[in-house]
């Protein structure tokens, strides 16, 4: 496997960029999990997320491949696996921190000759939040394991989230500008700086910022996949606070007039979707919780939806994704366990080109 550093580009390698970072709507077939275990932040409630993992995997399953990353026992997850169709599932030991897969997985690019990528860049906790030596390790040792058989190009001098950035596949990155300018991540770096490094590194020719929004809760400093996602023919998805006595309301409404000043490359505004804000949800000690629906994973055929237990507000985003994504079939998993560590469905969860894997 060839492993390259490009984590300090020369000026003309970004002249010459021709990456490409597909939408999360094309075709990848496989996803990369992390198992939850006993040494992590889920032991107070290992058993809950545990069975809430099964069903993400099942879900998973019903339309791809699954590589799933254990630390320390392969046999805990193969045990609760059992009666799954093993044949489309990997199981590579590998420690862990953590399980939040979206952001210390590696994000598939594209060149253009169509070959795949993988980039890795460096997860340090969410801006020196959480420990994360042995996540920020993971991608280079299933590349040394040859698990992923694609180039892993070596951007770990900049750090960098997958749930922070969206991609429409076309040269656009929706973000926003409380998490990628975090003074914790790359704090020497000017906007510029950064829009030039995501050129260099994922093809990206238009970087659209949003500058407002945030959830209750959530350790991310505003990652764009919990308050808006891009969708095919040029749409956007974003959480829609209506109550003004909600705490989101003034940040949500802020960033929805955000979102409508977007243009797409062609200077059109964005059609734009709301999804619910789901009632509130809080642990128990009062907190609350970041329970939203804009947390959603597309696979090839399906897009899995978190619900929280609420039939109306569950139903109506349910129904508002099936208008998106007319040509996928919803499937909802519970994921207040996985709220209740501040993430959702589409944080312990990175796509990748199932051509890549050894299955």
């Amino acid at each position: 496997m060839n492993v390259t550093n490009t984590s300090q580009p020369p000026v003309a390698a970004q002249a010459t960029n021709h990456l490409r970072m597909p939408a999360e709507w094309e075709h990848f077939g496989a996803v990369l999990i992390a198992w939850p275990h006993a040494d992590s932040d889920w032991a107070y409630m290992l058993d809950d997320v545990t069975h809430c993992y099964c069903d993400i995997a099942r879900a998973i399953l019903d339309s791809g491949a699954l590589l799933i990353v254990v630390a320390p026992d392969i046999s805990i997850p193969k045990a609760f696996l059992n009666g799954f169709d093993v044949s489309r599932i990997i199981f590579c030991q590998v420690a862990t921190n953590d399980t939040w897969a979206r952001d210390f997985g590696p994000i598939t690019v594209v060149d253009s000759d169509g070959n795949i990528r993988l980039t890795d860049f460096c997860f340090n906790g969410w801006g020196l939040k959480f420990p994360a030596c042995l996540d920020n390790l993971i991608n280079s040792k299933l590349s040394k394991a040859k698990v992923l058989d694609a180039p892993l190009d070596n951007h770990l001098g900049f750090v960098l989230e997958g749930g922070s950035i969206e991609s429409d596949g076309a040269g656009t990155i929706l973000t926003t500008s409380e998490c990628l300018l975090s003074p914790n991540r790359n704090g020497d770096l000017s906007r510029s700086d950064i829009e030039n490094y995501l050129h260099h590194a994922l093809g990206a020719d238009r970087i659209l910022w949003i500058d407002h929004g945030y959830l209750a809760g959530d350790d991310t400093d505003s990652h764009i996949d919990t308050l808006a996602r891009l969708a095919p023919n040029d749409t956007i998805i974003y959480v829609k606070c209506d109550n003004p006595a909600d705490e989101h309301y003034p940040a949500l409404s802020a960033m929805e007039h955000d979102i409508m000043a977007l243009r797409t490359r062609q200077g059109n505004p964005y059609n734009l979707v709301a999804l619910p804000m789901p009632d509130p949800i809080y642990d128990e000690n009062g907190q609350r919780l970041p329970a939203t629906y804009a947390n959603f994973l597309i696979t090839d055929n399906t897009i899995l939806l978190p619900v929280y237990g609420q039939a109306a507000n569950d139903r109506l985003a349910e129904q508002i994704l099936k208008i998106v994504f007319a040509d996928r079939r919803i499937i909802t998993v519970d994921c207040r366990p996985l709220i209740r560590q501040h993430g959702s469905l589409h944080c312990v969860t990175m796509q990748l080109p199932k051509e890549i894997l050894p299955i």
